[in-house]
């Protein structure tokens, strides 16, 4: 069974949220009101997923997911924690400082009961929630070129021409199906690409690899726009 904490100060939405979930077979093992509880609450009882709203009094959900992910906590069963951010707003700046911390993606408050479940599973299988489209969007509104952001997520030289490719591509919005078509490749091929791409530049997901592939100057907005 999926486990999953909700973190926000909103009583009405982590009520709201636990009973959907509830009535899926996704159990809501913890609830927090702050940034503080829910770091204590991830170090007590090692969550599957984390539901973290942004604004929050005191420690917002930003620092507590970039003080929970430093940590790398894992789940009961040996998986790393994920997180995804809650918000208000879709093109919130916030939301991009949280994908660049290593959030697996984000939630309006608004969201559908179907929705909601699916985003909780398909986050929980490792997938990053984010469609890279709309994570261009954030990047290409608040990503800031840094000389230093290569060296801080290794060399990227580190990927062969082909890994590149792929990551160029990624950037542009491709699923793994677009991938595969574009590059004439099986869909196998793909992921495995993908997963060599992740693992050489030490990312959580491919939300981070198109962050990424923006902030290193790999992708540019007018070029993929």
């Amino acid at each position: 069974m999926t486990r999953v904490v909700i973190a926000d100060d909103q009583v009405l939405v982590r009520s709201g949220f636990t009973m959907i979930l509830a009535a899926e077979g996704i159990e809501v093992v913890g609830q927090a009101g702050t940034g503080e509880e829910a770091i204590a609450a991830v170090r007590r009882l090692r969550p599957d997923v984390i539901l973290m709203d942004i604004r929050m009094p005191g420690l917002d959900g930003l620092e507590a997911t970039r003080r929970i992910l430093a940590e790398a906590p894992l789940t009961t069963a040996g998986d790393p924690v994920r997180v995804v951010m809650l918000t208000t707003f879709d093109l919130d700046q916030y939301v991009y400082a949280a994908l660049s911390a290593g959030a697996s993606g984000f939630l309006l408050k608004d969201v559908t009961p179907d929705h909601l479940v699916h985003a909780v599973r398909l986050v929980q299988a490792g997938d990053a929630l984010l469609a890279p489209t709309i994570t261009r969007r954030l990047v290409e509104r608040f990503a800031r070129s840094d000389p230093s952001c290569a060296a801080a997520h290794r060399d990227l030289a580190a990927l062969t021409p082909r890994e590149r490719e792929v990551l160029v591509l990624m950037a542009g919005g491709l699923s793994n199906t677009e991938l595969a078509a574009a590059l004439r490749l099986s869909e196998a091929t793909v992921k495995t690409h993908v997963t060599r791409i992740l693992t050489k530049l030490n990312l959580r997901d491919r939300v981070q690899a198109v962050v990424l592939a923006y902030e290193t100057g790999l992708v540019t907005p007018r070029l993929a726009g």
